[in-house]
């Protein structure tokens, strides 16, 4: 991991030069929840300036860095990124909280998280998260590896919206996902059984061949809809 950073790091600067101001890592690479396989690195980059050309010069490192099985970085400048504070503050939220400076220094300490839309988008993404689900559901071929593929592709998004969740309910924000579904869980009175299954998996305590695939599927997308709704009726008025 720390060499595909540094590479990554000099390749950006190779283009960029002096208009990339910082570079951050954030996400499963800080908060000791990385699978390698199932996790990846997410970067974020602060740039003077964000142009059409200033992307361009871009290209080359994010798609090396895409071929090593990460998304592209994200490109803010420091004002975007401080105006973009209060829409995002889920994602601004966890990076502050849980974060590495790759280059530059730490501007995370004087950067203010507005709060005041932050019920509102843990409400938004978790009933757009959950029609997703659903939407996937019926796309897929009817096999257990496309179920299963789906379970493990959005398992972390959920367990970060059920973070939050937690927080817009007036909780203390949990330390790891398994936390997270926990704290949930006792609140909207829904069995997690099938998100520990799936977070087992990832973390390498347990094999496919060990999950009852279809069963689990059946309880993830229960508990995705329990969860939802007694986050909605619970923010209700909020």
């Amino acid at each position: 991991m720390e060499a595909l950073l540094t590479e990554l790091v000099g390749r950006l600067k190779t283009v960029a030069l002096d208009n990339l101001k910082a570079a951050v890592l954030y996400g499963s690479g800080v908060t000791g929840e990385f699978h390698a396989g199932h996790s990846d690195l997410n970067v974020l980059c602060i740039v003077g300036q964000a142009g059409a050309l200033d992307l361009e010069k871009l290209h080359a490192p994010a798609e090396w860095w895409i071929r090593q099985g990460h998304p592209a970085p994200l490109v803010f400048t420091m004002d975007e990124l401080r105006r973009s504070a209060d829409i995002f503050a889920i994602e601004l939220m966890d990076m502050k909280q849980h974060h590495r400076m790759l280059l530059g220094e730490d501007f995370f300490e004087g950067l203010v998280v507005p709060l005041g839309l932050h019920r509102l988008q843990v409400e938004r993404e978790l009933r757009a998260g959950w029609l997703r689900l659903r939407g996937a559901v019926i796309a897929s071929p009817q096999k257990k590896k496309e179920h299963l593929g789906i379970m493990l592709a959005s398992v972390s998004t959920f367990c970060t919206l059920f973070r939050h969740a937690l927080v817009a309910l007036g909780h203390p924000m949990p330390a790891s996902k398994r936390d997270a579904v926990e704290g949930i869980a006792k609140i909207a009175g829904a069995d997690p059984a099938a998100f520990h299954a799936i977070l087992d998996l990832r973390g390498g305590k347990r094999k496919a061949g060990d999950i009852d695939i279809e069963e689990s599927l059946h309880g993830y997308l229960e508990f995705v809809e329990v969860v939802t709704n007694e986050v909605d009726r619970g923010l209700e008025g909020k």
